[in-house]
């Protein structure tokens, strides 16, 4: 049996700050408390590309990098156009994304 369903990924950076703390931390906070989503993946990556094309990665000789951050989950659409319009008041513009996916259940 499949579904319809919609996937938020949030764009971060581990040096991200919100309003009174972390920014991965006060979304993490608002999905939870204010739509009481579950199932929302933090996943942290070994490099990218910064503001100006810096490269942050990580390395043995380094332990102060700002390595990027994606929150993403997976819900129902309307559901997850009420998570988007949350979200997009707490961090940087354009750092929401969304496409429609296939929820694949058993029969």
């Amino acid at each position: 049996m499949t579904e319809d369903a919609t996937m938020v990924r949030i764009n971060l950076q581990e040096s991200d700050h919100g309003k009174r703390k972390n920014l991965m931390d006060e979304v993490l906070n608002a999905l939870r408390d204010r739509l009481s989503l579950e199932g929302v993946s933090v996943l942290r990556g070994i490099a990218g590309l910064g503001a100006g094309g810096v490269i942050h990665a990580s390395d043995m000789m380094h332990f102060d990098v700002d390595l990027p951050l994606i929150v993403e989950f997976c819900c129902a659409p309307k559901l997850a156009e009420a998570a988007i319009a949350l979200l997009v008041d707490l961090v940087p513009d354009g750092h929401v994304v969304s496409f429609p996916v296939t929820r694949h259940n058993r029969a």
